[in-house]
């Protein structure tokens, strides 16, 4: 009768101390120009290791510094306190102002997502045109998300992290409400959009006033 060989035991890692997995953290997140996702983390750090709960502990380290840890969308990043903001300002190059019905199609987008090209143009009244979209999207504040399932299968659109980043927005959940908008100029006495086409207000004087949070 043949003795029954010994199952080896797993081998067990010790998880590195949680003061060494925030050090991890920090420097992966210093290091990249991208905002980096717990499962990132995960996937760079030893097994064991506990990238959500070393980014509780380094968030709370960070706090009243001249750096924020803060999240955008579903990754984590360093940005300049807010606060602090304008001492940066300076460094800002102002290149040019989006149009009018550039803000409003960027707006309906963001509290609408996912949207097809033609709810846009049901809810502003009028045709977007498809310079509108491209700069959008080269600006990369908006992205192509899921066709729908309905006849022709349009494509929609919804915000990107640059956006949630640029804004300093954690997710769209954040984004402000109608008494905000029209306290930042965003919104007019209608309360929307009216009935100007995207060529009769691109360069309109009440476009470069409403731009104003959305420069560049």
């Amino acid at each position: 009768m043949t003795e029954p060989e010994d199952t080896p035991e797993p081998r067990l890692f010790a998880a590195p101390p949680m003061a060494e997995q925030e050090r991890m953290v920090e420097a992966v997140l210093f290091a990249s120009a991208e905002p980096v996702t717990v499962a990132d983390l995960a996937a760079r750090m030893p097994h064991g290791a506990d990238p959500a709960e070393a980014l509780v502990h380094l968030r709370r380290r960070y706090e009243g510094r001249g750096v924020a840890l803060v999240r955008v969308g579903n990754g984590w990043a360093f940005r300049t306190a807010p606060d602090l903001g304008f001492l940066m300002q300076h460094e800002v190059v102002e290149t040019r102002k989006l149009s009018r019905a550039a803000i409003e199609t960027l707006a309906i987008i963001a509290y609408h997502q996912p949207v097809t090209r033609a709810e846009i143009e049901e809810i502003r009244g009028v045709a977007v045109s498809r310079g509108t979209i491209d700069q959008l999207l080269e600006l990369d504040w908006i992205r192509l998300g899921r066709r729908r399932m309905t006849p022709g299968r349009p494509v929609t659109f919804v915000v990107t992290e640059a956006f949630l980043d640029h804004f300093g927005l954690e997710s769209a959940r954040d984004l402000p409400g109608i008494k905000e908008l029209r306290a930042a100029g965003l919104l007019d006495s209608r309360g929307g959009p009216g009935g100007e086409t995207d060529e009769d207000d691109e360069d309109g004087p009440e476009a470069e006033g409403q731009a104003e949070m959305f420069e560049e």
